[in-house]
């Protein structure tokens, strides 16, 4: 392990020293705000710690180890506990490198999670559905909440546009990789001649802004309308301007919102929808200046970027970013995506691991 890291690692361990003997004086409550920071601080350096004073066990060990290779009765066992030694060290180096690795911080946040019909119509459109269907198993496998914020069915089933909001452990860290254009290539049930058809959806996932913190809406800068709400939704949604349209002037962007018959329920939704969205649009800024000198191997998740295809006649699903290709698109579509997932994560840890050895 490079020296650089040793002394680094050696740093986390004084100071989750200090914040030990920190949390146990008298007074350490006193202030429940800087007690919760040293509990969270103390948490995520834990695991850590213990995996460095593994690493230097092991590394003693091997060092003793050595020391008896020129013992003719220990020689054997000497080799063996090197061996086995130097095989620990390796992968405690891998733990210890990846937790060092800088933090996404909306990794831990909720996310709005935007699917929008792309090239292909109606088939589009169905897919579309297909995929938030996918995510709400998804969902529903890692006990997070889905919420509708607002859709646009089409004719014949499936959504225009539909967003939802996702709450729950570490969403966004689990789906930020899905943003992007979502391919597919299957034959439409309109479809009389049996012939494969190509369409696409692009997805968009906003990790949610803190209005407070992350992005400030000047009032003045917002054009606020209401209308009369479309679509199924009983008597009183249909008699009442409930749904709102908000409109950023300076970005031009714009949020619509009717899914509920408060109007200030959609108002809120609305401008919360907004602030993921500004807050995004910051966020990619402040990338594409990175980009400049180098790129990603994830990619910018950018919308119209292609990330997936998913075709149905053959089962099967590719992840062009990283050239993956498994033949279970049927349990996939069941929301089975932690391969997908996980293997995305490993890729970027990895790039990430890349870079910070350069």
């Amino acid at each position: 392990m490079k020296q650089s890291l040793l002394d680094k690692l050696e740093k986390l361990s004084l100071r989750h020293e200090e914040l030990n003997a920190l949390m146990s004086t008298e007074s350490a409550t006193l202030d429940m705000d800087v007690f919760t920071g040293w509990t969270r601080e103390h948490a995520e350096l834990e695991r850590i710690v213990l995996n460095y004073r593994d690493y230097l066990k092991v590394d003693h060990d091997v060092l003793m180890a050595k020391g008896l290779l020129n013992d003719p009765d220990m020689n054997e066992l000497a080799k063996l506990e090197i061996l086995e030694g130097e095989e620990k060290k390796i992968v405690l180096t891998g733990l210890l490198q990846k937790s060092l690795l800088p933090k996404d911080p909306n990794d831990g946040r909720n996310v709005f999670l935007e699917i929008r019909a792309g090239a292909g119509g109606d088939e589009s459109a169905l897919f579309s559905g297909d995929l938030l269907r996918m995510y709400y198993k998804y969902a529903e496998k890692n006990r997070w909440v889905v919420e509708m914020i607002s859709h646009n069915e089409s004719d014949l089933g499936g959504y225009k546009e539909v967003i939802v909001k996702i709450s729950g452990d570490n969403v966004y860290a689990q789906l930020k990789f899905e943003s992007g254009g979502h391919r597919v290539q299957r034959v439409p049930e309109t479809e009389t001649q049996g012939r494969v058809h190509t369409s696409a959806c692009t997805v968009a996932v906003l990790p949610e802004a803190d209005q407070l913190k992350d992005v400030e809406i000047n009032p003045s800068e917002l054009r606020i309308d209401t209308y009369r709400a479309s679509g199924a939704g009983g008597q009183h949604i249909n008699k009442t301007d409930s749904a709102i349209r908000i409109t950023h002037l300076p970005t031009g962007l714009v949020v619509e919102c009717q899914d509920d018959r408060s109007q200030h329920k959609n108002k809120a939704r609305a401008l919360s929808v907004l602030a993921a969205r500004l807050n995004a649009l910051q966020t990619q800024e402040h990338q594409a200046k990175e980009a400049a000198t180098r790129k990603t191997l994830i990619g910018s998740g950018d919308r119209s970027e292609r990330i997936r295809t998913y075709n149905f006649p053959q089962g099967r699903l590719t992840e062009h970013r990283i050239n993956l290709t498994l033949y279970k698109l049927s349990q996939i579509m069941e929301g089975e995506l932690d391969e997908v997932i996980s293997t995305l994560l490993s890729e970027h840890q990895a790039e990430l691991l890349a870079i910070a050895s350069e």
